[in-house]
């Protein structure tokens, strides 16, 4: 996002030159866009998720993939090391109580569906067969399934990313406003100094 165009755009609005600015508001404004980008991430999982689950026999493996990149994705948005989201923000929001705690179960979703450890699709117990006379005759492995995720879930998901989405992007069209007033009280010859960006990074617009 820049004042007066998109980098990387063509025509008469297009940057000829960026240089990278490294202030305490340009760092929160590309902490900001990583956060927004994330949510735009989660609404496309939470898109394609409520086209696969429509269907009358669901692909399991892409339900699962898909429903694990949101989880990821949204609970990634408030990490407390980045702190742009918190929970008073999707209280902010003025969704149903019930939707803001089952916002609080989103992590412990995250760590089933992306544990290193435990399978998180079925659970397994192994028993012993026995003939009639009570005899073991064989080892059995029985699974069980465990509930995938349904519409109702994945829509809540992304309402609530969707209205978190603009609520980022309110906040960084303030920060945007305070990084360009930064570098327009620079002479353009300390711009000259900063250090040139390449537009093949695939800003953001």
């Amino acid at each position: 996002m820049t004042d007066g165009g998109t980098p990387g755009a063509s025509g008469p609005d297009a940057p000829s030159t960026v240089r990278r600015l490294d202030t305490p508001e340009s760092g929160e404004l590309a902490q900001l866009s990583a956060v927004f980008e994330d949510l735009q991430y989660v609404l496309r999982c939470c898109e394609h998720l409520v086209a696969a689950l429509a269907v009358p026999r669901p692909d399991p493996v892409l339900v699962e993939a898909l429903w694990t990149g949101a989880l990821v994705g949204y609970v990634r948005c408030f990490s407390g090391r980045t702190k742009i989201l918190t929970d008073a923000d999707v209280e902010a929001l003025e969704l149903d109580d019930e939707v803001v705690r089952f916002h609080k179960t989103f992590p412990t979703l995250r760590d089933h569906y992306a544990s290193r450890h435990v399978n998180p699709r079925e659970s397994f117990t192994i028993g012993i067969a026995q003939a009639n006379d009570g005899h073991p005759t064989g080892v059995a492995v029985v699974s069980a399934p465990r509930p995938p995720v349904d519409d109702t879930t994945v829509r809540l998901l992304g309402r609530i990313a969707y209205g978190l989405s603009g609520l980022v992007d309110g906040r960084m069209q303030e920060v945007q406003a305070r990084v360009l007033e930064n570098a327009r009280q620079m002479s353009a010859a300390q711009l000259a100094e900063l250090p040139l960006v390449h537009l093949s990074e695939s800003p953001v617009g």
